[in-house]
């Protein structure tokens, strides 16, 4: 009974719903039943349908294992008031459903929900410079450029082929950044990244761009704790203090207990129901109704854990400050109540994990729309954020990172050369003056010789060099700038003092050659008479 897996996109919800319903009328079995002395052809009891559909949602991998029979009945109960079954009688459009043998059957035609259609939105793009667009109301001709000090294995690299003269450079111009502006930036690349992770061609369809708060972002960001928790400037939102006090009592049990009043059987269950019974209040859920497709759509992720804990990241950037320390909190006290094996059973007919699953996955995500499946999904995404908590609510190190150099690239002030492979970037200048059209002239004859006159000491001071390479530089550079090579060359002698004739050694004699030639054997006399 398992069937597909319903990946991220628009209307994941809705998809779920239609597919759920299809798979329901497909494949429930029908038989005859006998109520009242009457037979009925085509139905089911109502144990039947809880059965039946408990198997196939825990089955389904878009649900998971976790559904309970409760879920399964509530359910039912929605498929009862929107047509999805009848009783046997032809009535429907009241949730009374109940887990018995009354009798229910298909009607003739089950309405799926339509997909919604929404107003197409066009996000304005902020026009930030670029390196050809001047300021208003300038020229880029008279602007004296600042000399720019090179080292010789920058400038070897830059003017490896001579051409003869110096190259054109212009001061290229950065508009002043505006918090507005920075704002824009970090709202543009959050929701581009959370795009790139759902591979979807727009988030038109699963989240009103509109109502996403630059500003929510960036507090999650900065404004947190060592421990990574938001902290709030309004302090008038924080969590009663004693709703604080009991979370804290019951995530540190039973050591943390600060108490006036002596403990009691059943103490701990008072304790979670008063904190159950505020998150229950709450007059939107922790992720928000704006949020709830974007969510969900993370939802289709969770076979690929890595990518889905990524996309639940950016998701919950996206929250006000207010709900983030909230889900935080919540979560962490979760978490470590599952874990600690000294906690009391807080409910007598669940399991501790199963207990906070449905206890707060109603007030942590949920849908305006009543025909969702928004129980199963919520429980399917609690499950998940109890696993991964410590993950999700961290701020994505990258995001930041690229955020960050983004916004410091545009601060900057650069020097633009044509045809260079790379551009020198300068501190900004505090002010600006004009100069005449003669001091422009002297600046552009003799301004520009001053740092290539300290660049010609570097390479002839430069010790590292061979003699060969040194040579080699300083004839690239007397045929590309022979004016300054001429001034500090003056002559041939001088320019030989650099390369001074090492005296050729005398060659050393061998010890062979000290000594008488060989000669043969020559036969004596013999001294025998």
């Amino acid at each position: 009974m398992e069937h597909r897996i319903v990946g991220p996109g628009p209307y994941r919800a809705t998809r779920l719903w239609n597919e759920t319903v299809e798979l329901f009328r497909a494949k429930m079995p029908l038989r005859k039943h006998r109520c009242r002395f009457k037979s009925y052809e085509h139905c089911f009891t109502a144990a039947e349908a809880v059965d039946w559909l408990h198997e196939l949602l825990r089955c389904n991998q878009n649900f998971g294992p976790e559904v309970t029979r409760k879920q399964t009945i509530q359910l039912l109960k929605k498929f009862l008031k929107n047509h999805v079954i009848e009783d046997i009688k032809g009535k429907w459009g009241q949730e009374d459903f109940e887990d018995n043998r009354h009798l229910y059957r298909f009607p003739p035609s089950s309405p799926l929900k339509p997909y919604p259609k929404k107003l197409p939105y066009q996000k304005d793009v902020i026009k930030f410079p670029e390196w050809n667009e001047p300021p208003p109301g300038t020229s880029q001709e008279n602007i004296p450029v600042r000399p720019v000090v090179m080292n010789s294995e920058m400038w070897y690299k830059r003017h490896s082929i001579a051409i003869g003269e110096v190259p054109a450079c212009r001061l290229v111009h950065r508009r002043q950044l505006t918090e507005g502006n920075v704002e824009e930036i970090w709202k543009s690349m959050t929701l581009s990244y959370l795009q790139k992770i759902l591979g979807l061609d727009s988030l038109e369809e699963v989240l009103d761009i509109k109502l996403v708060n630059s500003k929510f972002i960036i507090h999650n960001v900065y404004s947190v704790s060592k421990q990574g928790v938001v902290i709030l400037d309004d302090k008038s939102k924080e969590l009663p203090h004693w709703v604080l006090s009991a979370m804290k009592c019951l995530a540190n049990w039973p050591n943390s207990c600060d108490l006036k009043q002596p403990m009691y059987l059943g103490f701990e269950k008072d304790v979670f129901k008063t904190i159950a019974d505020y998150y229950g209040h709450l007059k939107e859920p922790l992720l928000t109704f704006h949020l709830f497709d974007a969510f969900v759509s993370v939802l289709g992720l969770l076979q690929k854990e890595k990518v889905a804990v990524e996309a639940f990241q950016i998701c919950c950037l996206l929250l006000p400050p207010e709900n983030r320390r909230k889900l935080q909190l919540l979560m962490r006290m979760m978490a470590r109540i599952c874990l600690n094996k000294e906690m009391p059973p807080l409910c007598d007919g669940f399991g501790t994990r199963t207990l906070m699953v449905q206890t707060f996955s109603h007030c942590i995500l949920c849908s305006k729309d009543e025909v969702d499946l928004d129980e199963l999904l919520a429980a399917r995404l609690v499950t998940f954020l109890m696993d991964n908590y410590q993950e999700i609510l961290k701020v994505p190190l990258a995001l930041q990172t690229s955020i960050e150099e983004r916004v410091a690239h545009l601060r900057r002030v650069q020097i633009k050369y044509p045809g260079a492979d790379m551009d020198i970037t300068l501190s900004a200048p505090s002010f600006c003056r004009q100069i005449s059209p003669e001091e422009f002239e002297y600046q552009r004859s003799y301004g520009s010789q001053e740092p290539l006159a300290a660049l010609l000491e570097e390479v002839i001071t430069d010790a590292k060099l061979s003699s060969k390479e040194k040579k080699k530089k300083l004839k690239q550079f007397q045929k590309s700038y022979p004016e300054v090579y001429q001034e500090r060359f003056p002559t041939p002698e001088s320019e030989a003092l650099l390369f001074p004739e090492k005296p050729k050694p005398k060659p050393q004699l061998l010890m062979w050659a000290l000594k008488k030639p060989f000669q043969p054997f020559q036969r004596t006399r013999s001294f025998r008479m």
